[in-house]
């Protein structure tokens, strides 16, 4: 039982092994081909400011196993959102509304404490892979996006289920079910579209005979 206890106590420094190199992938894709097709900009700006929250949360929560990997997050997804920006990815009213959501989360932490803070956070995992689904899926072939860098997600959000039920945690609960289903999604997105290249391959080809 013990034994037991000790091991989930440790399955934040898992998460690390997950969090810390996760958004590097999705970078040297993007940087090795210029494709950020799929790649959404308000994804990676909206995970930078709220992992800058979570890393709030669990110094005053006593997490300091997790302050790694939400230090990490933090400045890997900024450096990813800048990068995207000088692809053309980021717009004036995402960038508000970002903004806007930063200055409410600073708010809720200085003013109403880890309670409303917390209450935030609760819901903004959701609020954060809301863009990276809706550009994925919407995009015909979103070939930017990085297997790794949701693979790693998937990792490290699965862990912050089993450390949420384990420290009877909602919020970390809530965070990591969102983020397996999420990520899974995303995966989903990557798979489907390596399935159906052949098939364009062999149609585009078609054509082109029919043409000559």
């Amino acid at each position: 039982m013990v034994a037991a206890n000790d091991f989930l106590n440790g399955v934040p420094f898992v998460a690390t092994v997950f969090a810390v190199p996760q958004f590097l992938p999705q970078l040297a894709k993007l940087r090795a081909t210029g494709d950020a097709a799929g790649v959404s900009w308000a994804w990676s700006a909206l995970t930078s400011v709220n992992n800058a929250a979570w890393l709030a949360y669990f110094a005053r929560a006593g997490y300091t196993t997790a302050l790694v990997p939400s230090c990490s997050a933090t400045v890997l997804a900024a450096t990813l959102a800048v990068t995207l920006t000088r692809h053309g990815g980021a717009a004036k009213r995402p960038a508000l509304l970002i903004g806007g959501w930063a200055a409410l989360l600073t708010v809720a932490a200085t003013a109403g404490g880890v309670g409303a803070q917390g209450a935030l956070l609760t819901g903004a995992f959701a609020l954060q892979v809301s863009p990276s689904l809706w550009t994925a899926y919407r995009t015909d072939r979103p070939t930017g996006i990085s297997r790794g860098t949701w693979a790693l997600v998937l990792g490290e959000l699965s862990c912050w289920t089993v450390f949420g039920v384990h420290r009877s945690d909602p919020r970390l609960i809530v965070l990591g079910i969102t983020g397996v289903v999420a990520s899974t999604l995303m995966l989903a997105r990557t798979f489907r579209v390596a399935l159906l290249e052949p098939v364009a391959v062999v149609t585009s080809t078609e054509a082109a005979a029919l043409d000559s």
